[in-house]
C-alpha cells in the first residue's frame, strides 16, 4: 500500500498566521503538523510515501522532511498542486507514484491518535473497493457528515446545513486504483474544486465503500480552524506527553 500526504491549500481559515507559511508547517505541540500526519501511515506500516503541497512555500517542506529519515524512511517522493482545486484534484496526482497498488490518503491537517495505525492495517488487504474513517464530533456541518444505516453507510453529504448525524468523515482515507478513473468522472462543485465526497459517493453507488467507526479511545481531529488548531494541540500535548510517537 501506498501512502499519500496531501498538504495543499491555502489554509486562508488560518490568516494571518498563513501569510507566511504553509498551514501544514505550523507548529502542534512540539513538532510541525506535517510530521503527524506522516507518524500516523509510518505506524499502519506504509513506507512509500508521497507528499502533494502548493503555494509559495511549497519549498519548504523539502529542507524540513528532507529523505523521511525522523521518520525511519529511506525517501519520501513530492509533487506540487497549482491552485486550490479540490482534495481530490491533488490526489489525482499521483496516479503515477501509486500505479495498480492501493493507497492510504491522509489530510496534512489530521491529528489522530496512535491507536488508528491499527484500524489501518486492519484494512490494508482488502482487494478493492474504499473504506471511510467516521468520527462523532460536535460539530458536523464543518465535515463530510456520514448517514449510516443497517450497519452501511448509505450516503454522505458535504458540509451539510442539516447534518443527518453526528458522524464526520475524516480526513483518512483507503483506496483501491480505480479511484483515479473516478477522479476523471468528476466535476467541479460549486466551489469550483474536485470533491472527495464525490469520490467516496462513488465508491458507494458502486456497492464497494467499507466504513470503520473509530472508538472512543481514538481520538482525532482537523487544524484548519482556530477552535481546531487549538485542538489539535491539546490532542498532541496529551499523547505526545505520555511518551507516545
Amino acid at each position: 500500500m501506498k501512502g499519500v500526504v496531501l498538504c495543499g491549500g491555502t489554509g486562508s481559515r488560518l490568516d494571518p498566521l498563513t501569510r507566511v507559511t504553509n498551514k501544514h508547517l505550523l507548529p502542534i505541540y512540539d513538532r510541525p503538523m506535517v510530521f503527524y500526519p506522516i507518524q500516523t501511515l509510518v505506524d499502519a506500516g506504509i513506507d512509500d510515501i508521497m507528499l502533494v503541497t502548493g503555494g509559495n512555500n511549497a519549498g519548504d517542506f523539502v529542507p524540513l522532511l528532507g529523505n523521511g529519515a525522523d521518520f525511519g524512511l529511506k525517501h519520501i517522493n513530492y509533487t506540487y498542486q497549482k491552485g486550490a482545486g479540490g482534495i481530490a484534484d491533488a490526489l489525482r496526482l499521483c496516479r503515477h507514484f501509486v500505479g495498480r497498488d492501493r493507497v492510504a490518503v491522509i489530510l496534512g491537517d489530521n491529528v489522530f491518535s496512535p491507536g488508528v495505525a491499527e484500524h489501518v492495517r486492519g484494512f490494508s488487504g482488502m482487494a478493492d473497493g474504499a473504506v471511510v474513517f467516521l468520527k462523532g464530533v460536535d460539530d458536523p456541518a464543518r465535515f463530510g457528515v456520514a448517514e449510516v444505516a443497517g450497519g452501511r453507510v448509505v450516503g454522505i453529504e458535504e458540509k451539510p446545513a442539516h447534518p443527518k448525524s453526528n458522524l464526520a468523515v475524516t480526513g483518512l482515507y483507503l483506496y483501491d486504483h480505480t479511484v483515479f478513473d473516478l477522479i476523471a468522472t468528476l466535476k467541479p462543485s460549486g466551489r469550483g474544486e474536485l470533491e472527495i465526497t464525490d469520490v467516496n459517493n462513488g465508491y458507494l453507488r458502486r456497492g464497494s465503500l467499507r466504513h470503520c467507526l473509530l472508538p472512543d479511545g481514538i481520538q482525532w481531529t482537523d487544524a484548519g480552524t482556530f477552535e481546531s488548531l487549538h485542538r489539535a494541540n491539546l490532542l498532541a500535548a496529551e499523547f505526545r506527553g505520555k511518551g507516545r510517537p
